[in-house]
């Protein structure tokens, strides 16, 4: 176990012919306990501090480790976000080709079927003006013909006999 100041004052020195001035040592002693209660006192506070140090230290620590463990979490995060993103991005262009092939084949579709019509409605139209020509060459014909002008002198003689 190590001397504390009081054992130092404490300590009696046996006396002996010739030894030591007495006033000598005592005074000695007196700066060494002095000198060994700063140092003990010192010790203490160092002690102290080197806790105090240790507690910001480990806090510290605990800091770091948390940043670097969010760190890692928000590179995870951003990494999954990215890959959701394009995986996304992905099922948007993907559903922009169905999209564009549903509506290029809507549109052919369509086409054909306007096709169909305008060649139905020209077949039509030819069926109509070759019956309406056919029409206004039988009326041509029957103005042009003979009993035309039966009539008109039928009907000149009903006029004159009435």
């Amino acid at each position: 176990m190590p001397l504390t100041p009081l054992d130092i004052h404490n300590k009696e020195f046996s006396k002996a012919f010739r030894g030591y001035n007495e006033d000598e040592v005592n005074e000695f002693l007196d700066q060494v306990i002095k000198d060994y209660e700063a140092l003990i006192r010192q010790n203490k506070d160092l002690e102290e501090k080197i806790i105090q140090l240790n507690e910001r230290l480990s806090h510290f620590s605990n800091i770091e480790e948390s940043l670097s463990k969010s760190i890692i979490v928000a590179q995870e995060t951003a990494e999954e976000v990215k890959a959701n993103a394009k995986k996304e991005a992905q099922l948007i262009v993907k559903e922009a080709e169905k999209n564009a092939d549903r509506i290029i084949n809507e549109s052919l579709m369509k086409s054909r079927t306007i096709s169909l019509e305008i060649e139905e409605l020209k077949k039509r139209a030819a069926i109509y003006r070759t019956r309406f020509r056919t029409l206004l060459e039988a009326q041509l014909e029957m103005l042009e013909s003979q009993s035309w002008e039966e009539l008109e002198r039928t009907e000149e003689e009903d006029r004159v006999s009435v």
